[in-house]
């Protein structure tokens, strides 16, 4: 089989999967495993390379106005590449190409191939998509084991969270410029690692938030996490940003719990390594869980000293 991803979360299940080279096309984020990077493009963001937060949600605001799509698709490429299967989604026209941004490639296809397109809302419809994709690769039995294996992960991570009724009050920032908070399975695996989402909703798409909402809200945990970003990328944009004083009393950032997240690779993408992003999230809610390596890497402490240090330095 012949399989094309239009989006990272798909790359990496089908990776996963055992199917590194029955995947012959990716799209320009596909970006892990590593090998995803040696396969063929063949879509690419219409937005401009390098623009800063605050252009690319204005000119985001400007397509969607329009009715016109972020995406635009290799043809030639995607048509010379023969795939049996494409695998696409419909959740998010920001984040990834949708079955419209194919509407017109496959028109001119003398054999249309199948397209698979996911729509995880939580963290139960990420899982289901595993099997999903499993079984329209023929690869049925692999999805299996790696959902047993989620499975058994996340319930020994389950095991060792405290029984107490207490939970930490944490706001997860998927945007800054403006602000945005996580939505989807985002607030599913704030709850699962011990912890209560003050702003975001479970199901429900990331919305925009005004500082105000965010400062009434009072968390005691702040995770910085925009999407697409790794930690230290989130970690600088948030202390390049100018915030008023009535920021700094929150006890969040009062007391220092203020954490840069890699939402590229474990929040962002409704993939296997959402797991991993719960592991980070249960460590900072309760630092004597143990977690993995690849959890401690997900985490950037901000100190509040680092964003003072960074002002005087403008």
């Amino acid at each position: 089989m012949r399989i094309v991803s239009l989006l990272p979360s798909a790359t990496e299940i089908l990776f996963a999967l055992g199917l590194d080279r029955e995947v012959v096309g990716v799209s320009h984020e596909c970006d892990f495993p590593p090998r995803a990077r040696t396969k063929p493009v063949v879509i690419h963001s219409r937005l401009p390379y390098g623009a800063s937060p605050a252009e690319i949600d204005r000119l985001v605001s400007e397509y969607v106005h329009r009715g016109e799509s972020l995406y635009a698709v290799d043809t030639e490429v995607l048509e010379a590449l023969a795939p049996d299967l494409i695998v696409t989604q419909n959740l998010c026209h920001v984040c990834a190409a949708s079955p419209d941004d194919l509407a017109t490639a496959l028109a001119r296809f003398e054999r249309r191939p199948g397209v698979l397109c996911l729509n995880p809302q939580d963290l139960g419809d990420v899982w289901r998509d595993i099997l999903w994709v499993g079984e329209e690769s023929g690869r049925g039995h692999q999805a299996e084991a790696l959902l047993e294996q989620i499975g058994a992960h996340l319930g020994a991570l389950e095991r060792q969270l405290p029984l107490s009724a207490d939970r930490p009050r944490a706001a997860f920032l998927e945007w800054l410029q403006p602000f945005y908070v996580g939505g989807h399975w985002v607030p599913e695996m704030i709850q699962v690692a011990g912890g209560e989402d003050v702003l975001g909703k479970v199901r429900t798409p990331s919305f925009r938030v005004h500082l105000q909402d965010i400062v009434e809200a009072e968390p005691e945990i702040l995770f910085i996490a925009p999407c697409g970003y790794s930690a230290r990328q989130a970690r600088d944009e948030y202390l390049s940003i100018d915030l008023p004083e009535q920021w700094n009393a929150m006890p969040a950032v009062r007391n220092g719990r203020v954490y840069a997240l890699e939402a590229n690779s474990y929040f962002s993408r409704p993939g296997p390594r959402l797991i991993t992003g719960i592991e980070a999230l249960a460590e900072l809610f309760d630092p004597g869980i143990p977690v993995s390596a690849e959890a401690e890497t997900a985490i950037q402490p901000i100190a509040a000293e680092a964003r003072s240090a960074r002002a005087g330095s403008i």
